[in-house]
């Protein structure tokens, strides 16, 4: 499934993670020019968000173990400067405890997806979609079972 479809796919643990690593790859060939990368991920709680998160992280070649960063908002990685792409910090930001766009944006969002060498997943990203860019990687995550996800990439 490629970033832009509307369509949905059931998938287990493994397939999110490899779907994230997928997804990581292409956001690497086709960084978006003079911004930030963003991957805005939605869903409620249960349905995969941190596991993608974390797989995404591994497949920039982060070692570090990735967790949510709900209390602390944000958490920045050093992303390995293996490859050709140009991003040099993954930022991993957690909306859960946001009660409005305007709380993240007094954390310094605008200058953060304004590097272009920054790599940008946000979790609850439906609480601030007022500040997303327009060319964001949308994804709703939904839980189906105990084993699999629902996974659909928006516009």
């Amino acid at each position: 499934m490629a970033a832009g479809d509307a369509d949905s796919d059931v998938v287990t643990k493994d397939e999110l993670e490899a779907e994230a690593a997928r997804l990581a790859d292409e956001v690497r060939r086709a960084a978006p020019a003079g911004h930030a990368a963003v991957i805005a991920l939605s869903g409620d709680l249960g349905s995969g968000k941190t596991t993608f998160a974390q797989a995404f992280a591994r497949a920039l070649g982060i070692e570090a173990h990735v967790t949510s960063p709900t209390f602390v908002i944000e958490k920045r990685y050093p992303v390995p400067q293996a490859g050709k792409h140009a991003f040099r910090t993954f930022v991993h930001v957690d909306a859960y405890r946001l009660d409005d766009p305007k709380e993240l944006a007094q954390l310094g969002w605008h200058g953060t997806i304004d590097d272009p060498s920054n790599i940008v997943l946000i979790e609850w990203a439906d609480k601030v979609a007022s500040l997303l860019p327009d060319d964001a990687y949308r994804i709703a995550l939904a839980f189906r079972d105990e084993r699999t996800r629902t996974l659909t990439y928006g516009d």
